[in-house]
């Protein structure tokens, strides 16, 4: 069921003007003036002062959603004070405050017993536990979900900026925290339940339309930012570590319909990635020889961005801890005396003076490299026939901007169709050479969001933009901020530990 923000906002004024008609009247239990329950600040001050709670809860109150739990805490107090403690109804309260707060206060059998029964009363240890660990579980989802929450880098595709084993800190509210698509979900897990490859861990029976509050920023170009995948809204389960789409041009649809089992997820429940913003809304790309160009000139390269190369040796092979001081962690032997290795431009310099490396050579794919379709099916984006694009050679193309207008034609439909159909909810076809949106003939199309162009640092091991294309603003999470833990998995005991790492910010162009 789609519940549009607008709507969602008017329940919650609902709830919350009904819950002060019932603390109109539980106020005048109390002994307290019943309108100063109406009265916005001075009656939740009061609210806090009747439960014995300190005087900052009235501005933890004020805070966003984090707000929330104040509003529990003093339900749930005023509660206790008519002598009702059992678990039960103070959850019950939480989710129909005005209702129990009516009936508290119209009541005859319900008696404003005040503080001294709830000195009087011993909380049960299992109580105890109960209250801590909900009160810890609401504050760190509604933080997590607005505000901040911590990620770990699992793949190489960002190195050397981020490494494998770097733990991060994403903020929420630098391009504004996203309301969730699904906000009924298990707390802490993703998409899936703890241990399990295909139970939803949410559901999907109210679903919110996309919007952004408290926003601080916009995404800026080469900033490190976490999004949702754009290619994971279908997944094949028993083969995550690809795409959909890819899968499907290999071996074709009806294969995976028949041997796995495939599901779809909504934008905030598909893979967290994080990639470098190369590219903002109305820029222009190309890609020559793998260095990478935005609107006509050679754009920000970040230090320790990594390419690929060849390296020959009169057949001396490399020292372990030697690669692995200089932090090359991906290198393998492809024959006597020839090696790949992805490597910066520091650590190219180290190989090329050892004594035994006889020469290194990068690798750049030109265009056309995959166009016998050898290493699969349309890799490059758009992923269809006509591109002979690969990721060293590849555009130019133009990244969509809100409001920005183009004209569409056989030639570059396959770049914008995904954008015009999927991101933006459009029914699309292609009939005799003629192009139908929504059931009308389009000559041109004026883009609904804002798209970015994403790319790892690591560009030879990197599965981004260049393979699968956009990413609509909606998916994007948040911007990467510092690094407060990082661990080598290549090391063990005290050497596992990156000291030189931790609390590290992470930077962009400008920083």
């Amino acid at each position: 069921m789609l519940i549009s923000i607008e709507l969602a906002g008017i329940l919650a004024l609902i709830y919350f003007l009904l819950s002060h008609v019932g603390l109109y009247l539980v106020f005048k239990k109390a002994g307290l003036e019943p309108w100063k329950a109406l009265i916005p600040f001075y009656g939740t001050y009061e609210a806090i002062k009747l439960v014995e709670k300190p005087w900052w809860w009235l501005i933890v109150y004020y805070i966003p959603f984090v707000g929330f739990i104040i509003w529990v805490g003093i339900i749930t107090e005023l509660l206790k004070r008519f002598g009702i403690f059992e678990f039960k109804n103070h959850v019950g309260m939480v989710i129909a405050a005005p209702v129990y707060l009516y009936l508290l206060g119209s009541k005859e059998e319900y008696k404003w017993r005040g503080n001294e029964v709830v000195h009087r009363w011993t909380k049960p240890k299992s109580r105890e536990w109960a209250d801590a660990i909900s009160f810890a579980v609401i504050l760190a989802t509604l933080i997590r979900a607005f505000y901040i929450e911590a990620f770990t880098i699992p793949t190489s595709s960002m190195e050397k900026s981020l490494l494998v084993g770097d733990f991060l800190f994403v903020s929420k509210v630098s391009y504004g925290s996203r309301i969730p698509n699904t906000p009924l979900f298990f707390p802490f897990a993703h998409h899936t339940m703890p241990g399990s490859e295909n139970v939803k861990s949410y559901l999907e029976w109210i679903k919110f339309p996309y919007k952004r509050v408290f926003q601080f920023g916009e995404v800026e170009r080469n900033d490190a930012v976490v999004f949702n995948f754009p290619a994971g809204d279908t997944v094949v389960v028993q083969h995550q570590d690809r795409t959909f789409y890819q899968l499907e041009r290999d071996y074709g649809r009806a294969t995976l319909e028949q041997q796995f089992d495939i599901v779809a997820r909504p934008v905030d429940k598909r893979e967290n990635y994080i990639k470098r913003c190369v590219a903002i809304p109305g820029d222009k790309i190309e890609i020559i020889d793998t260095k990478l160009f935005v609107n006509g000139e050679e754009a920000y390269q970040a230090e320790g961005v990594q390419f690929s190369y060849l390296v020959k040796t009169d057949g001396r092979g490399f020292s372990r801890e030697e690669l692995l001081d200089w932090e090359i962690t991906e290198s393998r032997m492809d024959g006597p005396g020839l090696y790949f290795m992805l490597l910066t431009d520091e650590n190219k310099k180290r190989i090329e003076a050892l004594p035994y490396v006889k020469r290194i050579e990068p690798i750049n794919k030109p265009k056309g490299y995959y166009s016998d379709g050898k290493y699969g099916k349309n890799l490059i984006f758009p992923n269809a026939k006509g591109y002979d694009w690969t990721e060293d050679n590849f555009g130019p193309l133009t990244i969509p901007k809100k409001g920005s207008t183009v004209q569409l034609n056989k030639d570059n439909w396959p770049l914008y169709r995904r954008a015009i159909q999927v991101y933006e909810n459009n029914e699309v076809a292609v009939k005799d050479g003629r192009i139908y949106i929504n059931g009308e003939v389009a000559e041109s199309y004026t883009f609904q969001l804002d798209y970015y162009w994403m790319m790892g640092d690591n560009r030879h091991n990197s599965q981004d933009s260049r393979f699968w294309g956009f990413v609509p603003e909606d998916h994007v999470v948040g911007k990467a901020v510092f690094v407060w833990l990082s661990l080598d998995p290549n090391r063990t005991g005290f050497n596992k530990v990156r000291w030189n790492r931790l609390f590290t910010p992470i930077a962009g162009e400008l920083e």
